[in-house]
């Protein structure tokens, strides 16, 4: 009777152990990328730029997603536990509110940042990654210190081509195939900055409950840039 128990002791440790293994994913590394913060300083500039806020966390999940050796949390995911928390409008590059939103998913790593476009459309990315385990600074470190990309906005989804290689190799992360970065960098050159605004505002619509707005916008989106692909697929979740 004793050796039953004590069996039965050892299954139920195993299980609580194997748990938080199979929340992150079994052994591949999982990431998950917060809304970026708008640092823009004119109130103007704020309210034109938010939704790039969310136009940034997308797209940059969908950059670090092609890399097959990593698992990389939805959108939709992280937006329904930060309106569960009412983090929405927090300070997501608060450590301890990223690592919080980290242990509610089960992930090992979280991506946050903020962003500026200035008035000759000059923008600059700034990320930082936490790991969920110990809640230091992952990224920037020691050895990769610049987690932050520049350039003009026009080039947006190159910034986040850039940003998405230097976040895989400041968190030491599996490399990206080769031939996927390469059709990154071609499909990029044909997405203009005016879909990405649109896009983004789109998605900001859809967090704050306006499916009616958002419908709209992803329509229009995908009527002026027929080859983007992303609207197209927000469109079909909200049909």
């Amino acid at each position: 009777m004793k050796f039953v128990i004590s069996f039965a002791a050892l299954a139920t440790l195993a299980l609580a152990v194997s748990a938080p293994a199979a929340a992150q994913g079994g052994s591949k590394p999982t990431v998950a990328v917060l809304p970026f913060y708008n640092s823009a300083l004119g109130k103007q500039q704020q309210e034109d730029l938010a939704p790039l806020s969310k136009g940034i966390q997308d797209l940059l999940i969908g950059e670090m997603a092609t890399n097959t050796g990593i698992r990389v949390i939805e959108r939709d995911q992280i937006q329904k536990i930060l309106d569960e928390q009412n983090l929405s409008k927090a300070n997501l590059t608060d450590p301890a509110t990223a690592v919080k939103i980290g242990k509610l998913l089960g992930v090992h790593h979280m991506v946050a940042g903020t962003f500026v476009v200035d008035s000759k459309g000059n923008m600059r990315i700034v990320s930082k990654a936490f790991s969920v385990e110990t809640s230091e600074i992952e990224f920037p470190n020691p050895v990769n210190k610049d987690a932050s990309v520049s350039g003009k906005v026009d080039n947006f989804m190159d910034l986040i081509t850039q940003l998405g290689g230097k976040l895989n190799a400041g968190l030491k992360l599996p490399d990206i195939p080769a031939r996927v970065g390469e059709a990154k960098k071609e499909a990029a050159k044909k997405v203009p900055y005016e879909a990405i605004a649109l896009y983004s505002k789109g998605l900001a619509a859809k967090d704050a409950g306006n499916k009616a707005e958002a419908v709209t916008l992803f329509k229009k989106t995908i009527e002026k840039f027929p080859d983007f692909e992303k609207p197209k697929d927000e469109l079909k979740k909200l049909q």
